[in-house]
């Protein structure tokens, strides 16, 4: 719930002086660097743990999701690459989600608090696809 509420602070704070499209660019870009943290800190033995046991490497799928949420965060502050970033996380978040699927199914914590329920997850997964894809399509390039 931490990262909804980053984005949302985030856009509220910005929306008025920079209009929709760059408050919403900024705020995925703070919420995607603040979920990549996760990727090498003290919850990453949980995300290890939420990959489907059908991906080889766990770890190598952890650090490699992790370099995708900063490398689209980074290229969600640049405008001409905006598109393409929200682009590539849009299917980033498809692609993961089966991990919250798996974390929410069967109790998985993370940080030491239980995984967000499977109904609640998928509604905030929509949102952050609603963010992704209206950032790609408002965008130029």
């Amino acid at each position: 719930m931490v990262p909804l509420g980053l984005l949302a602070m985030v856009f509220l704070l910005l929306v008025i002086p920079f209009g929709w499209h760059t408050a919403l660019r900024f705020g995925l870009a703070a919420m995607f660097l603040l979920t990549a943290s996760a990727h090498w800190g003290k919850r990453r033995p949980d995300l290890i743990r939420m990959v489907p046991k059908s991906f080889p490497r766990p770890e190598r799928m952890v650090t490699l999701t992790g370099i995708c949420e900063i490398l689209g965060a980074v290229g969600l502050l640049v405008l001409p690459f905006a598109r393409w970033a929200a682009i590539g996380l849009t299917l980033l978040l498809i692609g993961v989600f089966p991990a919250n699927i798996r974390a929410a199914r069967e109790g998985i914590t993370i940080g030491g608090k239980p995984a967000t329920p499977l109904l609640a997850r998928s509604l905030i997964q929509g949102l952050f696809l609603i963010a992704t894809m209206a950032v790609a399509m408002a965008s130029n390039g």
